[in-house]
């Protein structure tokens, strides 16, 4: 076979152009095209992939419809994001959540491979949507499945709260751990004492060992489920987080929207996963759409909050129509 660097003739030129057309333009298998053309197999498979080296078969990967492989790796270029996932979904608010909830299913199921340490924000109607519909994975993909927030409140919303942990560790053969103490508590000092009772500190503990964590994104207005957990913030506390520049939140840490942390009112009696703490988990899943959550998805990775985005058409092709960073 002629070296691809060098200047083959114009017979064996068309020698390749001929082989390769029967092959990928007319389907002939190689056996075939030996016979037919009096050459041997090995030789067929040579010419082949000569045809590929010079460039006379090039690949071509076409999206079906619905499918927006060019988006997502626009989204990962220009945020900095390890993945990301578009779906296409009409419609607006929580009419997205059960396509997101779907392609959430669908991706976790295809990267869970074993001794994952599963964190999750439990207040995130589409997340418990996913869960709804995840396949089991046998074996099993993961160790514990964590939360990373507190819970309390609401009994039947803290019960959806439960179960998403609950099933979710089911699903990935995980050993659930739940946060036992609220996540808004009245003090400083209660939180310090909380934290440290045995239950709480094994949380916390779990939170070091995150190799995952899979993320609600919240707005500034909190969403009904949280409305009803009993973990919303107050209406003081909302007019200071705008008057501070807040667009959202991960795990109630809110951000301005260059993903900034801002000193909300709370912080001191939240809780939950530090920032930093979080940014060190290696793979953070967040999912979130529709129009009104732009802002706070935008800032969730600008801040390095998450680094893989799982989103609708409409959010992914706005995001890529604004800069990227201050």
């Amino acid at each position: 076979m002629a070296a691809a660097s060098s200047t083959p003739s114009p017979d064996h030129m068309r020698l390749l152009v001929k082989v390769a057309r029967m092959y990928h333009e007319r389907g002939v298998r190689q056996p075939e095209i030996a016979a037919h053309l009096n050459m041997s197999q090995p030789r067929v498979s040579r010419l082949l992939k000569e045809a590929v080296d010079r460039g006379v078969v090039r690949t071509v990967v076409v999206s079906p419809d619905g499918v927006h492989a060019e988006l997502e790796d626009a989204l990962a270029e220009r945020y900095g994001l390890r993945d990301a996932v578009v779906v296409e979904v009409e419609g607006a608010g929580s009419d997205v959540i059960p396509a997101l909830a779907a392609a959430t299913a669908t991706y976790l199921d295809a990267t869970l491979k074993g001794g994952d340490v599963i964190g999750v924000s439990s207040w995130s109607a589409t997340l418990l949507e996913a869960v709804k519909v995840m396949r089991a994975k046998t074996p099993s993909v993961a160790g514990e499945v964590v939360q990373l927030v507190g819970g309390s409140g609401s009994p039947e919303v803290q019960l959806h709260a439960t179960r998403l942990a609950v099933r979710l560790a089911e699903l990935t053969g995980a050993r659930p751990v739940f946060a036992p103490s609220a996540a808004l508590v009245g003090s400083r000092e209660l939180r310090d004492l909380l934290s440290q009772e045995p239950a709480m500190a094994d949380v916390i503990r779990s939170w070091s060992r995150l190799t995952l964590a899979l993320l609600g994104i919240g707005s500034l207005d909190p969403s009904p489920l949280l409305r009803r957990s009993g973990n919303a913030i107050t209406d003081r506390d909302q007019e200071q987080l705008r008057k501070l520049g807040a667009v959202g939140d991960v795990c109630a840490r809110y951000f301005d929207a260059d993903g900034s942390p801002v000193d909300a009112p709370f912080n001191d009696r939240l809780i939950g996963i530090e920032p930093d703490q979080l940014r060190e988990v290696e793979r953070r899943i967040g999912v979130a759409g529709g129009m009104d959550k732009v802002a706070a998805i935008r800032g969730a990775v600008r801040g390095g909050w998450i680094n893989i985005l799982i989103t609708d058409v409409e959010v992914a092709r706005h995001l890529l129509s604004q800069r990227p960073a201050r």
